[in-house]
């Protein structure tokens, strides 16, 4: 689809995730306009702080959103107003889930990536029956959440608005014509949501240990070059329980 499409979805899209929010029942943690604190360490800085979040350009958000969601999401190529759906389905659920949910609805092998042969049924299809589909199955999927009692009336409707939006979209618009604009924020991110206790709890559990131990290994008479080992060592392990745990967190999300 043309650049204006891009910039129409992004503009809706900004509306609905609002500006800086740190609700402790979202998931994503300190959040501006939509991006989190841990794309924010990715795409820009990478010991960001919550206050570096809140001081977040909305120049530098459209850039992650236009690298981390748009082109992964291959919404150039998708008809318009389908573009607008799947992009807000994988901002706000993640850009797997709104891949595998559209070759769901193709009925084609799930895998998470929009392929050739994606993009390709996507552009036989009907664009409209496709849009109220994915809006139908994502509300469908808000609704399982835990967290559905929090966020709920606002995911509710910032479905039935991104619904309506993509399929005015997905027609040829009059000229001086416009589209209304969303109502107002919606934010949150709509996933499976881990555990408090499972986010950090392994790996400063490794850490701890690995500190404890050098510390014995002090008092025990041990060299600085075997303690220097043995810390390395313990973050190493640290390092790796990080891993496992994100590999984790993955697979639930796509399983869900």
């Amino acid at each position: 689809m043309a650049a204006a499409t891009f910039e129409e979805a992004l503009d809706r899209l900004l509306v609905h995730e609002g500006g800086y929010s740190n609700h402790p029942s979202d998931p994503g943690g300190p959040t501006n306009f939509g991006i989190t604190i841990h794309d924010y360490r990715k795409y820009v800085k990478s010991d960001a702080t919550a206050a570096d979040v809140r001081m977040m350009q909305v120049a530098t958000a459209k850039a992650i959103y236009r690298e981390k969601y748009w082109n992964v999401l291959r919404c150039d190529a998708l008809p318009a107003g389908l573009d607008y759906a799947v992009f807000d389905y994988g901002v706000n659920s993640g850009v797997f889930r709104a891949a595998k949910v559209l070759q769901r609805l193709l009925s084609l092998n799930d895998d998470g990536r929009i392929s050739d042969a994606v993009i390709a049924a996507a552009r036989a299809r009907p664009a409209r029956e496709l849009i109220a589909k994915l809006c139908d199955e994502r509300l469908a999927f808000l609704k399982r959440l835990k967290t559905w009692p929090v966020f709920g009336r606002g995911w509710s409707r910032r479905v039935a608005e991104v619904k309506a939006a993509s399929l005015a979209m997905s027609l040829p618009m009059a000229a001086g014509a416009s589209r209304s604009a969303p109502a107002g924020p919606a934010p949150a991110r709509a996933e499976v949501p881990v555990a408090k206790f499972a986010r950090g709890t392994t790996t400063a559990i490794v850490v701890a240990g690995g500190t404890v131990a050098a510390q014995q290994a002090g008092s025990a008479g041990w060299s600085h070059a075997g303690i220097a080992a043995m810390l390395l060592a313990t973050a190493v392990a640290a390092g790796l329980c990080w891993f496992a745990f994100q590999l984790w967190r993955k697979r639930r999300q796509e399983a869900a």
